[in-house]
């Protein structure tokens, strides 16, 4: 059996970045899904849970943007280094990293901080949006947008740091997909990207669709889940920078993490996008909380 099937101690990493966002809020995403409960629900899976704390990230207010085709992308970088050492940490400790966002940008760290302590490996992104424009593709320049394209190496030389490999990760499946600029059709196109529009789902349902990604998955170093809490319709999860109607139902949300922990291929995960400036009652961190517990083996009976 794999040291990352042995791993059932958690390291929770608070990343509250939101420099690659267009919109403020989900800097207090961490502290939102601590508060509903985090480290009492893993421990009542008998998870054994260390946090790691947060990495502080500077503000927009006070950092310059840089060039507007990739805002902020320096000082995003340099959280990603932090964020990624704290990543490699956990796995050098046998745990199993729980990354928290903020923006989608923390994707760049924690793929960096695996692939440094095992290779470059897999990541099933579960998101409204591809995440796969580059600086000359973005509509925005917002780099939340870009995150998948650069583990894939994909997105230019100024996304490589010394911290940690570029390319981190060599195989991608993305599920729940409904929102997708041009150029991130181009690029699936390109690298030939399992992946699973909402169409998808509906017609093949949520188990084919997560089976399949999953087995593209297998066998790499490792697999890591990347879930934007946009994936979930925003009747369920409201509280999201970039929200989509139309997307994954409570039951299909929870069904998809069940599936990847039956599959016993978890390396690690993050949670991001989570903005309780625009919550109901922590709604969304709760739900947040959920599925986690979902993705590390919480069951019925």
């Amino acid at each position: 059996m794999s040291e990352a099937k042995r791993a059932t101690g958690v390291a929770v990493i608070g990343a509250g970045l939101d420099l690659g966002a267009g919109r403020r809020g989900v800097d207090m995403g961490p502290s939102a899904i601590r508060y509903a409960g985090l480290a009492a629900r893993l421990g009542a899976l008998g998870r054994d849970v260390a946090d790691f704390g947060d990495v502080v990230s500077p503000v927009p207010e006070s950092t310059d943007e840089g060039s507007p085709s990739a805002r902020y992308l320096v000082p995003i970088l340099d959280v990603c280094t932090r964020v990624a050492g704290l990543v490699a940490q956990a796995v050098g400790d046998d745990r199993i990293p729980l990354v928290l966002g903020g923006d989608h940008s923390i994707a760049m760290g924690t793929l960096g901080g695996m692939a440094a302590a095992r290779g470059p490996g897999g990541v099933l992104w579960i998101d409204a949006h591809g995440d796969l424009n580059r600086p000359n593709s973005s509509p925005s320049g917002n780099v939340h947008g870009m995150p998948l394209a650069a583990a894939l190496g994909a997105a230019g030389p100024e996304f490589a740091r010394v911290g940690y490999p570029v390319p981190s990760v060599t195989r991608a499946a993305l599920i729940a997909l409904r929102d997708l600029d041009e150029g991130e059709r181009t690029l699936i196109r390109e690298l030939e990207l399992p992946a699973y529009t909402m169409s998808d789902i509906d017609r093949m349902g949520v188990e084919h669709v997560v089976r399949e990604a999953l087995d593209h998955l297998s066998g790499a170093a490792f697999v890591h889940v990347s879930l934007d809490l946009d994936a979930v319709d925003p009747t369920f999860a409201p509280g999201v920078g970039t929200p989509v109607r139309g997307g994954l139902s409570y039951r299909e949300a929870h069904l998809a993490l069940e599936l990847v922990a039956d599959s016993r291929l978890l390396s690690s995960l993050e949670v991001v996008e989570v903005n309780p400036i625009l919550d109901r009652a922590n709604e969304t961190g709760t739900l947040a909380v959920e599925l986690v517990a979902s993705a590390l083996g919480a069951r019925v009976l």
